[in-house]
């Protein structure tokens, strides 16, 4: 479950460690549930990543999210933690561990009436929900990214925002193709084809940020 792109730190060593320490760290369950994901070596979302996206929250103060990606349900809870009372998070995974770790997690924290976690494909789910969502958190099958961009921007709010993990693929994104392993290549292509389409559409505003394996931020114009 180790996600080796996560140890290719894309900035300056002294700069990573201040993001990931100096801002402080979460109290109560959920700091105790992302050290324990830490020392499981389990993927989360890093510390810079939580931070940005508890600050956007607090300012733009979402009711409805969907996610891609529950994992264990800590970027989940993170979002939570900064909407309000009448906030909630539709998220799905295809794992059935993911979804258990995830459920068992929400219990812990308290906040099972504020999620609703679906089962399935997201390629299958995206089609049939009607939405619409404040924000939209991408961090699932990154080769599928693209794919799900139709549906991602017909359930978004007009002033919305789409958030998509780990677009730099430790850096590896920029190099050749040659240079990248057979099991890679397709991530490697769809993700600069994502690029390429967002940076491009004039119907949206997009921008690239270094925080953990790459955020790309998107917004309809």
């Amino acid at each position: 479950m180790r996600n080796e792109m996560m140890h290719r730190p894309l900035i300056e060593g002294r700069t990573l460690n201040y993001l990931r320490s100096g801002q402080g760290f979460f109290e109560g369950t959920l700091g105790q549930i992302e050290r324990e994901a830490t020392a499981a070596g389990v993927p989360v979302i890093p510390a810079e990543t939580a931070h940005f996206m508890q600050t956007l929250f607090y300012g733009i103060q979402p009711e409805q999210v969907l996610e891609v990606g529950t994992a264990i349900g800590f970027s989940a809870a993170v979002m939570l933690a900064a909407m309000g009372p009448t906030g909630h998070v539709t998220t799905i995974d295809r794992f059935d561990v993911m979804r258990e770790h995830a459920q068992t997690n929400f219990k812990r924290l308290g906040i099972t009436n504020q999620v609703t976690l679906m089962a399935g494909e997201a390629a299958e789910i995206l089609p049939t929900l009607t939405g619409p969502y404040d924000v939209i958190f991408l961090d699932g099958a990154k080769a599928k990214y693209l794919d799900f961009l139709p549906d991602c921007l017909r359930l978004l709010q007009p002033h919305g925002y789409l958030l998509i993990d780990d677009i730099f693929q430790g850096g590896t994104i920029f190099n050749s193709p040659k240079t990248i392993k057979h099991r890679n290549k397709a991530i490697h292509r769809k993700l600069n084809q994502l690029l390429d389409h967002v940076f491009r559409a004039p119907n949206l505003q997009a921008s690239l940020l270094p925080l953990g394996d790459g955020l790309l931020m998107i917004t309809p114009r």
